[in-house]
């Protein structure tokens, strides 16, 4: 196996860490012992099935609305490989890579719970696959999230049959039969019910939820942060954030939001500087007072949400499933409502943490309200337009986000001849929820960039130690305030720091860690 880390694939769920570590960082996977003892022990009880003159639905029938119908024993090879053909029919742009291998490993570790009948060697191929780095193409859309995510998985099958087209692990795109004989893969002739296991599954719309919680972990301290620098450069006040008063309402998201503010604007000079009686303001705009109250709650909704994948991580989803007493029985597990409604309600959490950024955005270039800094924070204002732009880009995926965050989950559109009547559409739910990610990610850059310019704009007096190391992490790509310079490169610059969670490391370096 080399340098790489390892992750163990048995019947136990794995962890979000383990999920992340084969999709976004290459970790191979290793089919345990155990597995592969389930996945045999319920292969014989599948194999009873097939030779039995009474018919089994996904063993010896067709599927869906064309259950009805026994297939001949002469003809279920044949069967498999229609099943899988048929239904990779996606369409649409390519999935990312690291959606790709989250769904791969998911429906492997299902494989692995010895719950649908799949070969050993079966297995062993999607195994191998993840290890070459091989990764089928997968398209936007064609997953109504019920049965399963059917088309984006059909798609991974058919590259274990051999067929179809994948991506090298130097990113080229190939023709799958040729990439798996270069990697010594030898493709399976799918047996009966193994087309059906391989489809009939929510790993990819489980994929993206957990993919997308490892990002909002890191934005929604990386706003707390945002909101830190905000409240400093329009001179409000830390008070509200105290613990007694959050204590009043004791929701655990905003308590840690709270101790957060506190410990990133503890021995602020700026705040130190209008403490002397002058101020006249009784109350901070709700952009500021608020801040933990949204962030907050934005954090409960995700942990809502790992609780909700936790269950799922420890489900075997198929149908039907093969039970350890050896009954096969249908069931409706594949449904992906549980996920498709967590999946919404992050949407909205991020579309409200992304709208009150750019509200503390917009105050701190407003001379009405910024408290004594220059328009748009501009270095001549007039001749230049400073951070104008900048808040008008924020402004524009505020609003996509608030559209983002209506719910799929609620739009169903039956399908498969009313068979499939009401579906979850969880894989739309977090296709979306993906895009909405990487507003936000732009969002608190973008305030993060202004509030630094902010901050500088307000010497001699000094930041507190934690929101001035964020300001000089950014200094060393992004130049202070001064004339009008081409803005773009630098939102992208800070965009990367807020991705990478370098704005997070620079206040923790004081702080220690953050909540």
């Amino acid at each position: 196996m080399g340098d790489r880390a390892v992750v163990n694939v048995g019947p136990e769920p794995l962890s979000f860490d383990e999920v992340t570590m084969v999709a976004r960082h290459g970790a191979e996977v290793r089919l345990t012992d155990d597995a592969v003892a389930a996945m045999a022990a319920a292969r014989i009880r599948v194999d009873e099935l097939a030779e039995s003159p009474t018919p089994a639905y996904g063993v010896s029938t067709g599927f869906g609305a064309l259950a009805t119908r026994h297939i001949d024993p002469s003809l279920r090879a044949q069967l498999q490989r229609s099943l899988v053909r048929s239904h990779a029919a996606g369409s649409g742009p390519e999935v990312e890579r690291e959606v790709v291998r989250a769904l791969m490993l998911l429906r492997l570790h299902t494989l692995a719970t010895g719950h649908t009948g799949v070969r050993p060697k079966t297995a062993k191929v999607l195994q191998d696959l993840l290890n070459a780095s091989i990764t089928p193409v997968v398209h936007e859309y064609g997953s109504l999230g019920c049965s399963g995510d059917l088309a984006p998985l059909s798609h991974v099958a058919l590259t274990i049959m051999g067929e179809g087209v994948v991506r090298d692990a130097a990113g080229d795109l190939r023709d799958a039969a040729e990439a798996l004989k270069q990697a010594g893969i030898e493709p399976v002739e799918l047996a009966a019910k193994e087309g059906l296991a391989l489809i009939n599954g929510t790993d990819g719309m489980l994929g993206m939820l957990i993919l997308a919680m490892d990002d909002l972990g890191r934005l929604f301290r990386t706003a707390d942060v945002s909101a830190a620098m905000s409240v400093e450069a329009l001179l409000g006040t830390d008070r509200v954030f105290a613990a007694d008063l959050q204590a009043l309402r004791p929701h655990p998201g905003q308590a840690a939001s709270a101790a957060n503010l506190r410990a990133l604007l503890k021995d602020s000079g700026i705040m130190e500087s209008h403490r002397d009686g002058t101020c006249t303001r009784v109350q901070d705009a709700y952009s500021l007072r608020c801040a933990p109250q949204v962030a907050g709650a934005a954090r409960d909704t995700l942990a809502h949400a790992a609780v909700v994948a936790e269950r799922e991580l420890a489900s075997a989803v198929d149908n039907p499933v093969v039970l350890a007493d050896g009954r096969v029985e249908s069931n409706g597990n594949f449904h992906g409502a549980p996920v498709g409604y967590v999946l919404d309600f992050l949407a909205i959490a991020v579309a409200d943490v992304a709208s009150i950024s750019e509200r503390r955005t917009d105050r701190m270039l407003d001379v009405a309200r910024s408290h004594g800094l220059p328009a748009f924070l501009a270095d001549d204002p007039g001749v230049d337009s400073g951070h104008m732009i900048a808040q008008y880009t924020q402004a524009a995926i505020v609003s996509e986000l608030k559209r983002l965050a209506a719910p799929a989950s609620v739009d169903s559109i039956p399908s498969s001849a009313m068979q499939e009547d009401h579906v979850s559409m969880g894989w739309s739910a977090a296709r979306k929820l993906r895009r909405a990610v990487d507003g936000l990610t732009r969002v608190l850059a973008v305030e993060i960039l202004t509030a630094a310019r902010a901050l500088d704009l307000r010497a001699p007096h000094r930041p507190a130690p934690a929101t001035g190391a964020v300001v000089a992490a950014l200094r060393q790509t992004v130049a202070g305030p001064g004339p009008d310079r081409f803005l773009a490169p630098e939102i992208e610059a800070v965009t990367r720091l807020v991705a990478s969670n370098a704005v997070v490391a620079a206040a923790e370096s004081v702080t220690g860690p953050l909540e």
